[in-house]
């Protein structure tokens, strides 16, 4: 099994401490957030930031759904750490200041592929599609903090 490892990034304009905020409000802003590819979303403990418990499915591809159960914690002043308690999957979004009134989002979705050619193909096209996924997500965040 590979690790595989999918990174997507974008410049926000609007200080970090308000993207920051508007990811980490899981009871209500993240889930605007959430483009298609996400259904059945409910918090379940917590609602902002650390210590929240959230669960959705991610329908990554026609045939592809993850059912996540997922661990918040904020290891350190501006990042977020998604942790699925059904797969191997961590994603990590990283807010740093980029400048007066901008913001950079990066965010990394690491996970333990499938080993042989599935694994291959995993690894080959699943950070292409997750990166669209969260390419369209970071629009969302950026329409909504830049009101």
């Amino acid at each position: 099994m590979a690790q595989v490892e999918a990174t997507t990034e974008r410049i926000v304009a609007a200080d970090a401490e308000t993207v920051f905020d508007t990811l980490a409000d899981y009871s209500g802003t993240r889930e605007k957030l959430l483009p298609e590819h996400f259904s059945e979303y409910e918090v379940r403990e917590g609602g902002d930031g650390e210590g929240t418990l959230v669960h959705w499915k991610l329908q990554a591809t026609s045939k592809r759904i993850r059912d996540c159960l997922l661990e918040v914690s904020e290891p350190t002043e501006g990042e977020l750490v998604e942790k699925d308690r059904n797969s191997s999957m961590v994603t990590t979004w990283c807010v740093t200041p980029a400048g007066e009134g901008k913001s950079r989002v990066v965010v990394t979705s690491t996970w333990k592929g499938a080993g042989g050619i599935g694994g291959f193909f995993e690894k080959t096209f699943a950070p292409k599609g997750l990166g669209r996924i969260y390419d369209a997500m970071l629009a969302k965040l950026a329409a909504e903090v830049e009101k």
